[in-house]
């Protein structure tokens, strides 16, 4: 029994389950207003087992492929994947059976969701090669929770409105700006190994610059999420704190790169919830 929950523990730290809290509430928020309201308790299930399966298959994959990279780089030589408690044949194989999951997933949701299926893990498979190569792969990164919610409203409607690209377009800009200032980290790494980030070719500075801009971005698209689907009070109330949330992020880490965690996860993570229940107030009290 404790070999199992070693085992557990080790594949929940290989893929940091609770980051899922990233791409979640946006699934969530798409599937709410695509159902202008509650969508029931099946896609409630379904929905969550095919955010969680995608990301697995993601991280999995990234893991996998990223071995060589991650044992040269102090930040990251003692994930599960480098120091030997996981071999590379399980993380392949928990790779694969959550690409299958997802899939399998995507047959119960509805026929356009099981069309979707394979292109979507292709996407989010392919950030792993990209920052070998080109250092868009930050945008890579960004499209591929921003296929969250895209895939809400497949779920609920089994089509694609334009206010759901305006909400993944937000996303996309989201993701890739706050990965823009994760990658701060790792910026004399990238450099040795000669990984394509944006703060290895452009520097720390222009890489903070490129994020507010991403972040600007991030705000007018939500901005035109909120007025495309006739949010209301609670959708702006959502864009004013997220302004205010993604500007706390680059005071901290303007500040003090050894803070570059807190702002991520910290307020990253409740951004995200904030805005979902936000939205949900919006048809409990509207």
């Amino acid at each position: 029994m404790m070999k199992i929950l070693k085992l557990l523990n080790d594949f929940n730290e290989l893929v940091m389950f609770k980051h899922s809290i990233f791409s979640l509430p946006f699934i969530f928020i798409a599937m709410v207003v695509a159902a202008q309201g509650w969508f029931g308790y099946e896609l409630l299930f379904l929905g969550t087992l095919a955010a969680i399966s995608a990301r697995n298959f993601a991280m999995g994959f990234n893991r996998y492929l990223d071995r060589d990279i991650d044992a040269l780089n102090p930040r990251t030589i003692n994930r599960p994947s480098v120091d030997g408690r996981i071999k590379p044949f399980a993380i392949l194989t928990f790779t694969l059976l959550n690409g299958l999951l997802f899939i399998v997933v995507a047959y119960f949701v509805n026929s356009l969701a099981l069309y979707l299926s394979v292109p979507i893990l292709i996407v989010i498979g392919s950030y792993s090669y990209f920052k070998r190569f080109s250092f868009l792969a930050h945008i890579i990164l960004g499209i591929s929770l921003g296929l969250a919610p895209i895939a809400g409203v497949v779920a609920v409607s089994q089509t694609i409105t334009l206010w759901s690209i305006y909400l993944s377009i937000g996303v996309v800009f989201w993701v890739a700006g706050f990965d823009l200032l994760y990658s701060l980290q790792d910026i004399e790494v990238d450099k040795k190994l000669g990984l394509h980030s944006v703060p290895s070719k452009f520097g720390a500075k222009k890489t903070m610059m490129f994020s507010k801009i991403l972040h600007s971005l991030t705000v007018v698209f939500w901005a035109l999420f909120v007025v495309q689907s006739d949010l209301g009070i609670f959708g702006y109330i959502a864009i004013l704190a997220s302004i205010i949330m993604l500007t706390t992020e680059h005071i901290i880490v303007h500040k003090d790169y050894s803070k570059i965690d807190r702002a991520f996860f910290t307020i990253n993570g409740y951004l995200g919830i904030l805005f979902f229940i936000l939205i949900v107030c919006n048809y409990i009290f509207i």
